[in-house]
């Protein structure tokens, strides 16, 4: 499948491409079968990092960059982002510059990397803005890793812990239930609370469609419940999605983290913008489109203001109250040289380290807690099991 304004227009392409046009046919609504195989296939990071590598080498050999992007798109494996690379060919062929006919495509090209070509293209060293985007991308990457590596293996586990929990719950003590009723002792507390938790996992709580919907389904569907109903009540108001985020930001641990991980973002994609030429005010209010927790918008809107009313940035930084004084005291440092952009690059490092700490931390804090809850219901089962029945051996005459 190609992106052809005409007839004439794909014939142009396929011979520039050296192939042949012997037959086509328009792909419409009644073919989305068709379409549905490129759509499936998402243009991902490491794709635009090599992208990007590839642009950077050409143009660095002095390639031409009309030939440079019939190469690239003729020699990527990705369908979709070979027909992106086919639009943006035919458009800078036709007099478009690069970052305009990058910008047609917003959902590939966050517009991070048009300002970055954009700067490039008007101080005329787009060699240089490249290798800034490549080494942006794979921080991205990488810090992608991080934070499926942190939300991914404490979800696993719990997801297993309260597996393990409901079938115990729902399944094997109903059974042995069973068994101390006809004891005809007594029940301890522990007893009776692992007999009424029992009863609300196995027990339908309310049917729908005719279909009992135990306890112990609605308490694995929880945590799913829980992040959809987050989810519109952030998209259904401002006010509530600010709340909300503030409480994330407030919870112990995860707060720290999610902290972390939007400074460290928020850093390396300023430093990538000012070491491109971009100036402060620019690199500043492209950086914002990073940010996604509203509190922290809130905190880092404030720093743009501070320098346009004349701050310096490390007054403006440390005035936000989300940065470090050893952050703060560095960037006044770079200032007072005159070499801000090492300065930059050492916070986004500093920042990174701290996100691969607080990961490693968290992770290894959630096993063990999680452990220790399965290992307590497991106790309770054992005493409210076992208390009955050696209850009933003491009273029994030898």
């Amino acid at each position: 499948m190609v992106s052809a304004g005409s007839e004439v227009d794909l014939y142009n392409q396929l011979q520039t491409a050296g192939l042949e046009l012997v037959d086509c046919s328009v792909v419409g609504a009644n073919k989305r079968g068709a379409l549905s195989g490129i759509c499936l296939q998402k243009v991902q990071t490491r794709d635009l990092i090599q992208l990007f590598v590839n642009l950077e080498q050409m143009q660095s050999a002095g390639v031409p960059l009309l030939d440079a992007l019939a190469d690239i798109r003729d020699t990527t494996g990705n369908d979709r982002l070979r027909d992106i690379l086919t639009e943006i060919y035919r458009d800078v062929s036709d007099g478009g510059a690069l970052s305009e006919s990058m910008a047609l495509h917003p959902k590939i090209f966050h517009n991070l990397y048009i300002s970055l070509i954009k700067a490039g293209e008007d101080t005329g060293d787009l060699s240089s803005v490249y290798r800034q985007l490549i080494k942006y991308l794979k921080w991205v990457d990488d810090m992608r890793s991080k934070v499926k590596k942190a939300t991914t293996y404490p979800i696993i586990v719990t997801i297993v812990v309260l597996l393990v929990v409901v079938v115990m719950m729902g399944y094997v003590v109903p059974q042995i239930v069973g068994f101390l009723d006809n004891l005809d002792q007594e029940l301890n507390i522990f007893t009776t609370s692992l007999v009424a938790t029992s009863e609300f996992f196995a027990n339908p709580l309310f049917h729908i469609f005719g279909f009992g919907v135990p306890g112990g389904l609605l308490v694995l569907s929880f945590p799913i419940l829980f992040i959809i109903t987050l989810k519109i009540l952030r998209k259904s108001s401002d006010d509530l999605a600010y709340r909300i985020d503030a409480i994330m930001l407030s919870m112990p641990i995860a707060g720290s983290l999610i902290r972390k991980i939007t400074i460290a973002r928020y850093a390396q994609t300023f430093g990538a913008l000012f070491a491109s030429g971009i100036d402060v005010i620019g690199a500043l209010r492209a950086s914002r489109d990073t940010v996604t927790n509203k509190a922290m918008l809130e905190a880092l809107e404030a720093v743009e203001k501070y320098v346009q009313s004349g701050s310096s940035l490390s007054e403006a930084f440390n005035a936000c109250g989300e940065f470090p004084s050893l952050v703060v005291r560095m960037i006044k440092i770079g200032e007072e040289s005159g070499n801000l952009t090492p300065v930059l690059d050492q916070v986004a490092e500093f920042y990174t380290k701290d996100v691969d700490e607080a990961v490693q931390g968290l992770i290894t804090m959630i096993e063990p807690a999680l452990t220790g809850v399965l290992g307590i219901v497991i106790l309770w089962i054992a005493v409210a099991v076992f208390g009955p029945i050696y209850a009933m051996l003491e009273t029994i005459d030898i």
